[in-house]
């Protein structure tokens, strides 16, 4: 549980500094194009989504798994959530990472 109470407290504190970031323009200009994609190129800003994407997957997927896991009992089925869940964690966040590593080098 510590780890699920962990990326809580690290995924609040990060979104409510994305929050603050995107307070510093009006709503519109922040979803321009240009606006969006200027903040894929400054490597802080990257790095902080990059985290909250761990963070929240992490997050996500633990909580889910724990619930699944309450729900029925058995090796084999723990075994399969486990690394079901893992599975599906580490695919969010390569698909995440792909996406920011893409808009940060001007991919599309």
């Amino acid at each position: 549980m510590k780890i699920h109470y962990g990326t809580a407290l690290g995924a609040v504190a990060l979104v409510a500094v994305h929050i603050l970031i995107r307070m510093t323009q009006k709503f519109s200009d922040s979803l321009q194009y240009q606006n969006v994609i200027a903040n894929y190129h400054f490597l802080p800003y990257a790095l902080m989504l990059e985290v909250v994407l761990i963070l929240l997957s992490v997050h996500g997927f633990n909580g889910l798994r724990v619930i699944l896991l309450e729900l029925k009992q058995g090796t084999s089925y723990e075994r399969a959530i486990n690394y079901g869940s893992i599975g599906a964690m580490v695919a969010l966040i390569a698909f995440g990472s792909r996406t920011i590593l893409m808009a940060g080098m001007g991919i599309s």
